[in-house]
């Protein structure tokens, strides 16, 4: 058990210093605030379906 500890430690060592700090649990189009108005129906307006223009 320890073993496994000691592996998971260091393979996150290498890993951080391959691929630098935790990676953010959302990516930035998830978290861009500016491109929203901050209305209600913003998200079914950016998802409209191309034949709802017609």
């Amino acid at each position: 058990m320890a073993q496994n500890r000691r592996e998971e430690r260091d393979r996150k060592k290498v890993l951080d210093r391959v691929f630098g700090e935790v990676l953010p649990e959302t990516t930035r189009d998830e978290r861009d605030a500016t491109s929203r108005s901050g209305l209600p129906d913003d998200w079914y307006r950016e998802n409209r379906p191309p034949h709802h223009d017609r």
